[in-house]
């Protein structure tokens, strides 16, 4: 039996699992798994500047390409506190990562030695397993059953923490015998499937809502929502299952992250089947406005799903593309009704309630930044983001056309996620065009992680929207009448230019290593993203175009329901006014007055 070191056997382990890339930060603690990874190759690793960071580009990764498994690795005690935001992050979302930290020597865990914490107790609230392996012949059982668990029904994230003199005994282990555990997902019934689609054969006005947990499943779901002529609402995290432009999607719903038509056919519609969603509260509102005269079907893949945020009418637990393989055998074997008229509906909101986004202000406004990102990128961009008005005004005018081209922080949301996470993304996937969205306060959080990108040359576009504030809680704060701590100008002495737009976002950029622009009028926004395009082709590293916005816009949303979405800029009436629009404006929707 080949013996190794227990830290060479999870090395191993992780190369049947198809882990190929790793990101992490070296110690003392953890040194001998990093000897490991140097030992037996087969695994590129990608060096970051903040733990945290380093998690959150696993989390890109992940979020990139079906079946990828990202790996972040830290040292003892901070590097394992450090991963907990990137662990909760992927939790909320569904997303399996793996954490390995290292960890004192058994002996002395308990006795406080230097930078020895129980990282285990305190990741468990925010992983799907946490533990300390404290005997290194469980090493390869304890990695065997990571990778089983993170892929199991809903996936997420685990934390194995190894001490040192565990990493460094050695086992007997055989890595050429070595199986992946099978992977165990929850299928719905015939049975099942025939009660749903009786209730949606029963319907009038019937939506399809495609949350995350159906973002692998696009193709079936298409095929499902043309054969029974069903419109398509995907949630923030499952946008991309349909394209924007497909003739059955009705645009998104939501206090924020939504669409004037998407809400209004939404409110008409009486019957909903959930696939793969969650119903985050950012996407229902009050639930009474959100539930009353509906019928609701739920497919997830989690049993405890069902029912945890309202009652549905029907719950089934079952994987996303499963219970779509039945729905299309059951439909196919019915005569379906005719639900072209209701169909056709939702594209005629789709042509008549519009937002406007083009605005030729100085400073700008912040949606003509995305008027002509829709210009600048085409179909196959993969956009990256975290929370702010950047995200939820990118989620009102940006379009998505593939599944995991919408890569976004749904329920965390933490501040400084967007670049470790865009250099995740750019890792997995160097092929396709990467263009991350952030406001300036997320884009300071982590802007140290800017030098990994030039040190792996790991191009990607970052396009920074900055008013120099804390855009989404000033405007939260109206409601209690302040404007208090959310203010970020000051007059910079090295960079009189900005005026009190403070951080000079360039000098920094450029500082880490990095290309970068600054665009301050309309018509220099589409000449500066084709620049960016060149730069980041020509040097291989992360290049920023920063937009100078106005300082004060709000952004549409509502702060209790979809019904009463506040609209605080002009609207749309003319097709000039939203020329990227995927539908061209038409006219008035019947009852709507201009």
């Amino acid at each position: 039996m080949p013996r190794m070191t227990a830290a060479r056997a999870a090395v191993e382990i992780l190369k049947r699992e198809g882990v190929g890339t790793a990101f992490g930060v070296p110690g003392a603690a953890i040194n001998p798994f990093y000897a490991a990874l140097k030992t037996s190759g087969g695994i590129a690793h990608v060096l970051a500047r903040h733990v945290e960071g380093a998690s959150h580009m696993a989390e890109g990764y992940t979020r990139t390409h079906a079946g990828n498994i990202g790996v972040c690795v830290g040292t003892s005690g901070p590097a394992g506190t450090d991963m907990i935001t990137g662990l909760y992050s992927a939790l909320g979302d569904s997303i399996p990562i793996l954490c390995i930290t290292g960890q004192a020597p058994t002996a002395v865990i308990h006795k406080e030695d230097f930078q020895a914490v129980d990282i285990a107790s305190i990741a468990t609230p925010v992983t799907k397993m946490a533990v300390t392996v404290l005997e290194a012949a469980q090493v390869p059982g304890v990695f065997q059953k990571a990778f089983h668990v993170m892929r199991s029904g809903r996936p997420g994230p685990v934390l194995i923490d190894l001490p040192l003199d565990v990493q460094l005994t050695e086992i007997e282990f055989d890595p050429g015998t070595y199986e992946p555990l099978p992977v165990f997902k929850p299928k719905a019934t015939r049975a099942q499937a025939e009660k749903a689609i009786a209730l949606l054969n029963a319907a009038e006005r019937p939506l399809i809502i495609a949350g995350g947990g159906a973002i692998d499943a696009g193709d079936l779901l298409i095929e499902f929502a043309e054969l029974t002529n069903v419109p398509v609402i995907p949630t923030l995290m499952g946008w991309g299952t349909i394209p924007d432009d497909h003739p059955l999607n009705a645009g998104m719903v939501g206090l924020q992250t939504s669409h004037r038509y998407g809400n209004a056919t939404f409110l008409e519609s009486d019957f909903v089947l959930g696939i793969g969603n969650r119903w985050a509260n950012r996407h229902t509102g009050k639930l009474d406005v959100y539930t009353e005269g509906r019928t609701f079907v739920h497919v997830d893949v989690e049993p405890t799903q069902i029912g945890k945020i309202f009652m549905p009418h029907y719950g089934m637990a079952s994987d996303a593309r499963a219970a779509l393989e039945l729905f299309i055998e059951v439909a196919r074997d019915q005569e379906l009704p005719d639900r072209r008229t209701w169909a056709a509906s939702t594209q005629e909101r789709r042509a008549t309630l519009q937002r406007r986004t083009h605005f030729d202000n100085v400073p700008l406004k912040p949606q003509r930044v995305y008027e002509e990102m829709n210009r600048a990128f085409g179909p196959e961009t993969r956009y990256v983001t975290t929370i702010g008005l950047s995200q939820i005004a990118g989620a009102q005018m940006l379009h998505v056309y593939r599944p995991r081209h919408w890569i976004n922080c749904g329920q965390a949301g933490p501040l400084g996620w967007t670049i470790p996470a865009a250099l995740g993304v750019a890792t997995a996937d160097p092929d396709t065009p990467v263009v991350a969205l952030s406001g300036d306060y997320d884009f300071q959080f982590m802007i140290e992680e800017l030098a990994v990108g030039a040190q792996h040359n790991i191009p990607y576009i970052h396009v920074v929207v900055n008013n120099s504030y804390l855009g989404l809680i000033r405007q939260a704060q109206r409601a209690f009448d302040i404007d208090f701590q959310v203010n970020l100008e000051f007059e910079n002495i090295n960079s009189p230019e900005l005026g009190v737009y403070g951080v000079d976002h360039v000098k920094v950029a450029e500082g880490l290593g990095c290309k970068a622009l600054r665009v301050r009028t309309p018509e220099a926004l589409l000449p500066a993203f084709e620049e960016a395009k060149k730069l980041a082709a020509e040097h291989r590293v992360p290049v920023v175009v920063e937009a100078i916005l106005e300082r004060v816009t709000n952004i549409s949303m509502s702060g209790t329901d979809i019904a009463g979405v506040t609209e605080f800029e002009e609207l749309a009436t003319h097709p000039s006014h939203a020329p990227t629009a995927i539908r061209e404006l038409t006219g008035p929707a019947p009852g709507q007055v201009f």
